[in-house]
């Protein structure tokens, strides 16, 4: 007779261990599974939002970013120099009003912060929120940090700041004020002159940054398509090796020793009821028309494989290290030659367990 194939808990160990390895890498799968998720999610949600640098997918070790094509990479910084070109243009065409502005004969008051201590102008800053003045606004128009001016407009509206607070604290009649109100009106003259071009540099940056914006969508959409496609096929691969492990797992099974099932079947009526949902559910797994969700319970181990009954016997071992010594739940019936074979008086100890075990869960559900 040939010897059975034997599984013992070192061999069950090692099959553990393959799975424990497969289930880390379904972690990984399931985190990249819900990133692509979260992305074609708020796909509808997001127009205009995405932000340059993209957002980042960690794949075996490799970092897939979500930037855009080749080319996309390539234009961004060609687009962006193009545009900084042509608003240095205007900034240049705009110094020409300002030196215009500066050179008037009663522009004098503006060229140099009010001097509020010296002229004892002691309700200065009470009035005026925001100082202003030509050296200040030409020292941020030659900074090459953070703190210059980003385009004309900004300029613009320091310039009529200067005019403005002097309007503001000075009266009408006072000289500052009336030498203020002419030099906006002629600056303002000027500005209109400038403004058409201004607008135009606006609505054609306006439609680069948008253009760029649906290229990077586009990029987005692709590259995530990609990810799904690839995690799919990975999802596949991890699924066939999930199946020739049960298969390798089944093959090395031997058959439960008599001991071995009287413990299993003393140790299933010792289960919390989420647990013995849990072994019912494994023993349904193998044998599709067994219904594990009714309120009484028919098992027959006789009937179940050895893979089955292996399974059974692992997760019962770990289920009761793990939970407080306590009995109930669905009421079961466990049915085994063994059983069957035993003295009358196992056989009413196991019945009024069936019994307990009925009413416990008939008062649950009244």
């Amino acid at each position: 007779m040939e010897p059975q194939p034997q599984v013992d808990d070192d061999h069950f160990e090692g099959f553990r261990q393959s799975f424990d390895e497969i289930h880390t890498e379904v972690d990984k799968l399931e985190k990249q599974v819900i990133e692509v998720e979260r992305h074609y999610e708020s796909a509808g949600n997001v127009q205009g939002s995405h932000s340059k640098g993209g957002s980042v997918v960690k794949e075996k070790g490799r970092e897939k970013t979500l930037v855009g094509t080749k080319k996309l990479l390539q234009d961004a910084p060609r687009t962006e120099t193009a545009a900084a070109k042509r608003m240095q243009e205007l900034m240049r065409q705009f110094s020409t009003i300002l030196r215009q502005i500066t050179q008037h004969k009663w522009a004098w008051p503006f060229l140099e912060p009010v001097d509020v201590k010296g002229l004892g102008l002691h309700d200065y800053y009470e009035i005026i929120d925001k100082p202003m003045d030509f050296g200040t606004i030409k020292n941020k128009m030659e900074a090459k940090d953070d703190t210059g001016y980003k385009n004309v407009r900004e300029i613009y509206a320091d310039v009529r700041l200067i005019f403005k607070n002097a309007m503001k604290y000075n009266d009408e009649k006072n000289d500052v004020h009336v030498m203020a109100k002419t030099l906006l009106e002629k600056f303002e003259e000027k500005w209109l002159q400038l403004l058409p071009k201004v607008a135009e540099e606006e609505k054609r940056e306006i439609e680069e940054e948008a253009h760029a914006q649906l290229d990077i969508q586009h990029a987005q959409e692709m590259t995530y398509a990609k990810i799904a496609k690839d995690l799919a096929s990975e999802l596949d691969e991890v699924d066939l090796r999930l199946t020739k492990l049960k298969e390798m797992v089944i093959q090395n099974c031997r058959k439960l020793s008599t001991g071995e099932r009287k413990n299993l079947v003393s140790a299933l009526a010792k289960l919390s009821p989420e647990n013995l949902q849990r072994a019912l559910g494994i023993v349904a797994e193998n044998n599709p028309s067994f219904e594990c969700t009714q309120v009484e319970v028919v098992l027959d181990l006789d009937a179940q494989s050895d893979y089955t009954l292996w399974r059974l016997h692992h997760f019962v071992k770990g289920a009761l290290e793990d939970q407080p010594k306590i009995c109930g739940g669905t009421a079961i019936n466990i049915d085994t030659d063994e059983k069957k074979a035993n003295s009358r008086r196992k056989r009413e100890f196991c019945d009024a367990l069936v019994n307990n075990l009925t009413k416990t869960r008939k008062l649950s559900n009244a």
